[in-house]
């Protein structure tokens, strides 16, 4: 199975991904342009593998740039607490 298949497991990765890149010193502004691009790429060249990530999509693909980058901000807090060491 796929982290892209569970939500919750989604979640997990990205917190770990998120935790790993805060323990090298990435700062913030750049962890927030990496889940822009993120974002970007998914909304774009990924079939959503669950009903959030079919709602993400659609928010992405109907929001300006300035809200596509809330959005990115808003999953990197959401993933924050997150991760399997957490």
């Amino acid at each position: 199975m796929s982290v892209l298949d569970n939500f919750e497991q989604w979640k997990d990765f990205l917190g770990d991904r998120l935790h790993q890149a805060e323990d090298q010193g990435v700062d913030h502004a750049t962890i927030n342009n990496l889940a822009y691009q993120v974002g970007e790429h998914l909304a774009t060249k990924v079939d959503a593998h669950n009903d959030e990530e079919a709602m993400l999509r659609d928010l992405w693909n109907v929001a300006s740039e300035e809200e596509r980058k809330s959005i990115a901000s808003m999953m990197v807090k959401l993933v924050q607490n997150e991760g399997t060491d957490r």
